[in-house]
């Protein structure tokens, strides 16, 4: 039994080196354009107060450091806003929030508890008496 499985590993092994890999092959761009970081800038904004959209990002580039900030207008009624650098050293973050945050009053409706009078007025089982 040892022996088969050892032939079997041989032979999957001997396939592996004699047959690559045609599932992922190396993407043909990948070493043929070899372009170097090209600086950039952009921005945009939403700003709809009808349905309470107000959104901004904008981000500019030298080709080495990436530094921008964009704007969300949350839930709660809070803006929160982001500006950020991105780098060879990774990226980092600085998140600040404006205004306050509003939540509704929490007023149960009574919907949900169950009322003292049974619903159902029917006749009432009797269990026989042995």
């Amino acid at each position: 039994m040892q022996v088969v499985i050892l032939a079997v590993l041989v032979a999957v092994a001997f396939a592996a080196d004699v047959y690559p890999s045609k599932a992922y092959p190396t993407p043909a761009y990948s070493k043929e354009y070899d372009y170097p970081p090209q600086p950039y800038s952009f921005g945009w904004e939403v700003n709809d107060a009808p349905s309470y959209n107000n959104y901004a990002h904008s981000e500019s580039s030298d080709g080495k450091l990436t530094t921008g900030s964009y704007r969300v207008a949350l839930p709660d009624g809070r803006t929160q806003i982001v500006n950020y650098k991105a780098d060879d050293y990774g990226y980092v973050a600085d998140v600040k929030y404006e205004g306050v945050a509003k939540y509704p009053e929490y007023k149960p409706s009574g919907a949900y508890y169950p009322s003292t009078a049974p619903a159902y007025n029917g006749p009432v089982y009797k269990a026989p008496v042995y």
